[in-house]
């Protein structure tokens, strides 16, 4: 049936199950209950939707090994990184809330004025397949604690996955606080069209100035991430072992397909040949397979466009000059092997655009202020990376990223995830990420 949006396992392509797929009109309406249902929501103390929210992610912990399950079906994830991210969904929930709780409260801002952070109505959250239950989670959990409702369209490749959470959370609160819809980019632009107050959007940044595009009639509250091209700089004093265990770490990281994982690695010429040997050496070690086999990294890639998206960057890094160190420049789906690849140049795509997939590319650079220039030739500033002792604060320093950390990953708890330039549009997570979803109010006595 051509209103049915089928999804199928990308190892082999076999049907898993299938959604109704929502036209402008179901999307209308379900914007509208929830706009009416919204109305009480709001009406409830705080404290109150917490517990309500809280109880609704204890009930997902029913049904955790399906989801667990489900998502290695649906996008290829490994067993192992599936579970971490459903028990982490739901161990981290009561977190969340606790922090957007103490982010709206009215706060005494001097004598006879407060500050108050008040629900905005619907928020549409847009979400990704690579994180299908996390990603939507973080922009669930604060646009509901404000006091909003939610229409969340996830990505076509995993709709199982969110329907199955929208349905569990749905158990527990009450109607229409929670809603889905499903399609491809047509749902997301009616869903964007339509009558809601913001757009929590995760995906790229030709999807993301689409989004503005559409929004802009209506001028609706905007918060996105939109993907990149994370560099790492590897400094002549640096800890090579602990560098090249994490470039590859992070590179391979659910196969490549993070947003933060690193793209690109500029290592200084003294370490550089034993630079690559480590990394060869670690990267070796990897297994790529099936979700349920054992000792598996590295799972298939989430979809056919994605491998052969992957597959391009290489066959140009290739033709542009590229040693393979490890790896070639072609692979038969759904698989890509551990890759290391030297010798990269800013002509190639690899270095420019965002490959998301297990491949480490390193070049050589003789001095410091040639490495943050090629950091930061990039329209993206997602994330950054330097490690290295005596002057490695001060390189991180100069990096147009939003988050940047030294020695380790970036991110943090209960610190924002924000990107810089093209990477982001507002932000979201901590206390000021989780202001974004509510409206400013002065109140003046």
């Amino acid at each position: 049936m051509n209103n049915l949006l089928v999804s199928t396992n990308p190892l082999n392509n076999e049907e898993i199950g299938s959604v109704i797929k929502s036209s402008s009109t179901d999307i209308s309406d379900v914007v509208a209950k929830a706009k009416e249902a919204q109305i009480g929501w709001a009406a409830l103390d705080v404290k109150e939707r917490k517990s309500l929210v809280d109880s609704a992610y204890q009930n997902l912990e029913t049904m955790s090994d399906d989801l667990i399950q489900l998502i290695s079906l649906e996008m290829g994830k490994d067993h192992r990184r599936a579970s971490y991210e459903v028990m982490g969904v739901i161990q981290s929930a009561s977190y969340l809330t606790s922090e957007v709780m103490e982010s709206i409260r009215s706060t005494p801002k001097g004598r006879g004025v407060e500050i108050q952070y008040r629900p905005l109505g619907v928020v549409g959250v847009i979400s990704p397949w690579n994180y299908p239950l996390a990603m939507a989670n973080n922009l669930i959990i604060p646009a509901l604690i404000a006091g909003n409702t939610v229409v969340l369209k996830p990505s076509e490749v995993t709709p199982l996955v969110a329907d199955n959470f929208v349905k569990l959370l749905s158990e527990v609160l009450p109607s229409n606080v929670i809603n889905i819809v499903h399609g491809d980019e047509e749902a997301g632009k009616a869903l964007v069209q339509s009558d809601i107050n913001m757009i929590a959007f995760t995906g790229s940044v030709n999807a993301g100035k689409d989004i503005m595009k559409s929004a802009s009639s209506s001028l609706h509250r905007l918060v996105m991430e939109l993907g990149g091209n994370d560099p790492m700089i590897v400094l002549h004093d640096a800890d090579v072992q602990a560098a090249a265990r994490f470039a590859v770490a992070s590179s391979f990281e659910n196969a490549g397909q993070m947003c933060t994982s690193t793209e690109r690695v500029y290592v200084h010429e003294s370490v550089y040949d034993i630079f690559i040997k480590r990394v060869v050496e670690i990267a070796s070690q990897y297994k790529v397979g099936a979700w349920n086999e054992s000792r598996v990294n590295i799972g298939p890639l989430a979809s056919q466009q994605q491998h052969k998206h992957v597959l391009k960057h290489l066959a140009d890094a290739a033709e542009k000059g590229a040693k393979f160190e490890l790896g070639a420049s072609s692979y038969s789906a759904p698989f890509i092997q551990p890759t290391v690849i030297s010798n990269i140049t800013n002509d190639m795509l690899i270095e420019n655009d965002e490959t998301f997939g297990p491949v480490v590319a390193i070049a050589k650079f003789n001095s410091v202020e040639e490495a943050i220039a090629r950091a930061n030739n990039s329209v993206y500033g997602l994330g950054a990376v330097v490690f290295g002792h005596r002057d490695a604060k001060k390189v991180a320093n100069e990096m147009e990223a939003g988050m940047v950390s030294v020695n380790g990953g970036v991110g943090s708890g209960d610190a924002p995830w924000v990107g810089a330039k093209q990477s982001g549009f507002g932000f979201h997570g901590g206390i000021e990420g989780h202001r974004q979803f509510t409206q400013v109010r002065v109140m003046s006595v």
